[in-house]
């Protein structure tokens, strides 16, 4: 890949915005439009080129913006359409683009589509969803919901059960229906006209439901199959993304990536294949599920360590394997991951900072568009003071309903300590931006409470000190903007049986990037043949100790061949 062969989504660095948690302007408790556009020149001094907003479309929050009642209205709690193409405007005069959520699976239980399919079997849009008899008197096969329980509700007015993946309030749309799918073209293409810069797709590899939805298999201790290895990567899902290629993408150089549930190599390959007949990346979740409980009905719950010999062995593939032929996207957690921080590096006092600087480092110098989520920049922890009361997302509430008090598989206590490590509330508290009241978020209620280490981890506290983390990710997006190396280089991983180090070169002409990042939090000993005029571009320690490895530290080398 030369350089006029590069795109611009190839070199930018995207920061995700949650909307409801990121700034509050008119002091509801609830994040806003005004509250984005307001802090739009903080963003623009990490450096980050784009910016993900979360769902900002009308929604009764079945889950959070997800269940989208109107895909062309903003959602009242976050402002007006006036104050997103205000939103607009100032990003994009600031050099920063916006991509916008899309969320077509399914809809709410609340859009006019399924309101009125669920009117009357003969309604000109029954056929928008998923409509079954009962089979024996329940439901039509045995999927479980990624919410737990059946992902079919019975529906009294027609004596049917329609399909819903995830919460009951969000009906899964029937991509069958050619009618469905221009819908959903026709929707699109009116923001791209609006002037937004692309989309991130929701669960995309899902909008193909196989043929006669059979049943799938059970594993001890579950109720249901698993919908996810049923439904994932379906048989006409790349023929609905050509057609989305066809009538809506390729009217505009816009950026796509899928959210890819159960996503393989060769399925991605089709996905983000370099000749651009579908979209430029997806989002895989082989990495955020390698640390899943060997129990398959605890699904993501567990607090056991992930350890480095299966990151990078995962990592590496995808790297390896994507080369010349995709593109990758390289995250660390979003919405829907707790923080990184405290998952993969450590968020005790003494090992924060270099372990969230250590993470950045690892994950920015490989081949891929980096994706930073609000506050993984300064170094944001999971909420450990949450107790059960404190939380609002449906997938804890339902885990807990449905694992402690339904099945008894765990006690309160245990799954409590999950949820601290693994659930999906830890990403949304409130963004720190001051150690004043409620972090400088609002003077109202915040609709979430806010981890209450504000007072120590925040966004002026950042901004004064320059050995700060968020000053190390702008150094960070600074090497992707000039080193082509970072964007084209070839990857090496070294010793993929090291457990305790991370190392990769990143190679390209005669040119090289030797990236070292130790995850121990002892001092240790590793010997890379570093050259003595190597160049130190970039560590999370003020000198360099050679051979010796401190906590966590990391370190990448340019060097001369």
């Amino acid at each position: 890949m030369t350089e006029n062969q590069i795109k611009w989504w190839q070199k930018a660095v995207v920061y995700q915005i949650y909307p409801r948690s990121f700034q509050d302007a008119n002091q509801d408790g609830i994040g806003d439009l005004k509250g984005i556009i307001s802090r739009l020149d903080y963003v623009k001094k990490l450096g980050a080129d784009v910016i993900w907003l979360n769902p900002i479309y009308a929604t009764p929050n079945a889950d959070n913006g997800y269940d989208i009642s109107d895909y062309e209205a903003i959602n009242p709690e976050f402002g007006t359409m006036e104050e997103f193409e205000t939103l607009l405007g100032e990003a994009h005069a600031r050099g920063i683009k916006i991509v916008m959520d899309l969320v077509v699976n399914h809809s709410s239980s609340e859009h006019k589509w399924f309101i009125e399919s669920r009117s009357s079997k003969d309604s000109d849009k029954r056929d928008f969803y998923i409509w079954r008899d009962p089979v024996d008197g329940h439901e039509p096969n045995n999927w479980g919901s990624f919410f737990s329980g059946s992902t079919w509700k019975f529906d009294e007015t027609t004596g049917q059960y329609y399909l819903h993946l995830f919460a009951e309030g969000q009906p899964d749309l029937n991509w069958e229906n050619s009618e469905v799918r221009q819908s959903v073209f026709d929707m699109m293409n009116r923001w791209v006209d609006k002037g937004i810069d692309g989309f991130r797709m929701d669960v995309i590899s899902l909008l193909s439901k196989p043929e006669g939805l059979p049943d799938g298999p059970v594993s001890k201790d579950a109720h249901f199959a698993n919908s996810n290895d049923m439904v994932a990567n379906g048989p006409h899902i790349h023929e609905y993304i050509h057609e989305m290629r066809e009538k809506v993408l390729n009217n505009a150089d816009i950026m796509t990536v899928g959210e890819a549930s159960n996503v393989d190599i060769e399925n991605a390959k089709r996905y983000a294949a370099k000749e651009g007949s579908e979209l430029n990346m997806v989002f895989q979740f082989e990495h955020m599920e390698l640390d899943n409980n060997p129990n398959p009905a605890l699904g993501r719950w567990d607090d056991a360590p992930l350890p480095l010999t299966k990151l990078k062995a995962n990592l590496t593939k995808w790297q390896n394997e994507l080369e010349n032929v995709a593109w990758n996207s390289l995250y660390w957690q979003n919405h829907d991951q707790s923080r990184a921080v405290s998952r993969f590096g450590s968020d005790a006092p003494e090992f924060r900072v270099k372990s969230a600087k250590m993470l950045a480092t690892m994950l920015h110098f490989m081949q891929g568009t980096p994706y930073i989520y609000q506050g993984e920049e300064i170094g944001m922890t999971n909420a450990n003071n949450f107790g059960w009361d404190d939380y609002d997302d449906i997938e804890i509430k339902n885990a807990r309903k449905y694992l402690v008090q339904r099945d008894g598989l765990l006690d309160d206590d245990t799954m409590l300590r999950y949820v601290h490590y693994k659930g999906r509330d830890n990403a949304r508290t409130p963004m720190q931006w001051t150690d004043g009241e409620n972090a400088g978020f609002t003077t109202g209620t915040p609709w979430l409470k806010l981890n209450d280490n504000f007072d120590k981890i925040n966004v002026d506290q950042a901004l004064a000190d320059e050995g700060s983390i968020f000053y190390h990710y702008q150094k960070l997006i600074q090497f992707r903007h000039d080193l082509d190396i970072v964007t084209t280089g070839h990857y090496e991983v070294l010793d993929l049986n090291d457990d305790e180090v991370y190392a990769y070169k990143r190679v390209l002409d005669d040119e090289e990037l030797l990236v070292i990042n130790s995850f121990a939090e002892d001092a240790i000993v590793r010997d890379y043949n570093v050259p003595e005029d190597a160049e130190l571009l970039i560590s999370n320690y003020k000198d360099d100790a050679g051979k010796d490895l401190r906590p966590y530290e990391s370190k990448v080398y340019r060097i001369n061949k």
